[in-house]
């Protein structure tokens, strides 16, 4: 039964909103609509950044300690050992992604996230005193900026809004966060497991609703800091309403990362991280490898084993555990999809595998794994983040003609080296103009700095890097 969830979580409770228009929520592998979120109106964001703001000033949050805060979001992290299967499946029926996928990026990395700032809070201090170069002395203060407004996507709501409140919390702030209208119907979940953790009252609020809603938030004057995931395009937008205010941001965009096959790469060892770690999700995830750089010496052995690997890969319905890839989120992604494999055609790269529609798929967005091969960098396909399960095979003819297509790009967000050489691997990782790379293998380290150059974005989350971008640093003279 389709359902509508309330709109606002405002001062520990949850409110229905003042904006009476509603957004439906489709399953992308049914294309059946499952429920209703409200699009929340700027009177509503009034009301849950009045909440936000009235906690931060009069709660206590703010003058805890670190190690306070930290008990916190340890207990958060042990509400999502509750209510992480939950959470998983609704988000599954609501963007398509596997229901494995889900459960790591919906539940169990949200938890590593959170018991990882937890840990991270034993190690900060207060205040900290430094000596002038008078002989006198300087303490120096980290204060939190007040509410801290965040703008999610769809592909890993949980886990990204981790990457951002976790921080934001642990400097001293208090919440407020806008899910993206195709995953807020898991929202009324999410709730309880704040309440389980024992926040106080108006510490974490939220919003649900569309481009408008999240355009009231960022211009909100109460907002001191904004945490932004999502397209390029849109993080310009975010970007430029808050320099108007002078207002701090983090933004983490787009990608068109490469990953760099080096001759002597063990190719089983590739091709073996492809489904769920270089391109995960159906490629809908923006750190996605989606550029894979071959040595023409192998180029045809790494087309082969890229093409047999995608072709592979069990896609079906993502409620089953043997799915690995499912649906794209709605049929407008699955069009933009579609048309970027047309593009690739026209512009005279060859379809090895995929581009269409699979047969077996009677209803969802579907879109078979599709690969590419005699790219040239300067293609559409190779330029342009696609964001669905698409891979450009581009040949090089040096490694540094590899480095030079890598840092060709008008992104830089993640990438990957491949080599039998470790030591090897890590110089030509060095040379790549990305916020991010890693060397036979990717993953994000939650204890270090993420995030993008160039157009993938600003700031960083993660690390106490991140604790630090959430706060304002005074000093006293003392």
């Amino acid at each position: 039964m389709a359902s509508v969830v309330p709109g606002l979580l405002a001062g520990g409770a949850l409110r229905t909103p003042d904006s009476q228009v509603l957004i439906p929520v489709i399953n992308p592998a049914t294309e059946a609509v499952i429920g209703h979120v409200a699009d929340a109106n700027a009177s509503d964001v009034d009301v849950v950044v009045g909440e936000a703001r009235k906690a931060f000033v009069s709660s206590g949050w703010a003058q805890l300690s670190y190690n306070e805060r930290a008990e916190h979001l340890a207990a958060l992290a042990r509400a999502f050992e509750t209510y992480g299967e939950q959470l998983s499946a609704a988000v599954t029926d609501q963007n398509g992604f596997p229901i494995g996928v889900s459960t790591w990026v919906n539940a169990m990395a949200p938890q590593a996230v959170y018991d990882t700032f937890a840990k991270m809070g034993l190690r900060f201090v207060d205040e900290e005193l430094r000596e002038a170069h008078d002989g006198t002395k300087t303490i120096i203060e980290h204060r939190p900026l007040g509410v801290a407004g965040m703008i999610l996507p769809w592909n890993a709501p949980h886990l990204l809004l981790a990457f951002k409140m976790a921080p934001a919390l642990l400097a001293g702030n208090t919440v407020v966060f806008k899910a993206a209208p195709e995953t807020s119907l898991d929202l009324a979940i999410f709730a309880e497991a704040v309440a389980a953790a024992g926040f106080p009252p108006g510490v974490i609020n939220f919003i649900t609703g569309g481009r408008d809603a999240g355009e009231h938030l960022v211009r909100h004057p109460g907002i001191a800091k904004v945490g932004f995931t999502g397209s390029t395009e849109a993080g310009r937008a975010v970007a430029a309403a808050c320099g108007q205010q002078l207002k701090q941001v983090t933004l983490e965009l787009g990608g068109k990362s490469a990953a760099i096959v080096l001759d002597d790469a063990d190719l089983d060892d590739f091709t073996g991280q492809l489904p769920m770690s270089l391109l995960p999700a159906s490629g809908q995830v923006c750190y996605a490898t989606t550029r894979i750089l071959a040595p023409r010496s192998r180029y045809d052995e790494v087309v082969d084993a890229v093409t047999a690997t995608l072709a592979a890969i069990p896609m079906g319905d993502p409620r089953d555990a043997n799915s690995v890839w499912g649906p794209l989120v709605s049929a407008r992604q699955r069009d933009r999809v579609q048309g970027y494999i047309d593009e690739g055609v026209r512009e005279g790269a060859k379809l090895v595998t995929g581009g269409r529609r699979p047969q077996s798929a009677q209803a969802g967005f579907y879109i078979e794994p599709t690969v590419f091969r005699d790219v040239d960098n300067a293609m559409k396909i190779a330029r342009e983040e696609i964001f669905g399960p698409v891979v450009c095979v581009i040949p090089f003819d040096s490694e540094q003609h590899a480095v030079e297509i890598a840092n060709d790009s008008d992104y830089g967000l993640g990438g990957s080296v491949h080599t039998a050489d470790y030591d090897h691997g890590l110089e030509i990782a060095r040379q790549i103009d990305t916020g991010s790379i890693g060397v036979n293998r990717y993953g994000v380290d939650y204890n270090s700095p993420y995030g993008g150059v160039k157009h993938s974005g600003l700031g960083r989350e993660l690390g106490p890097e991140a604790v630090r971008s959430y706060q304002q640093a005074k000093a006293i003279y003392a």
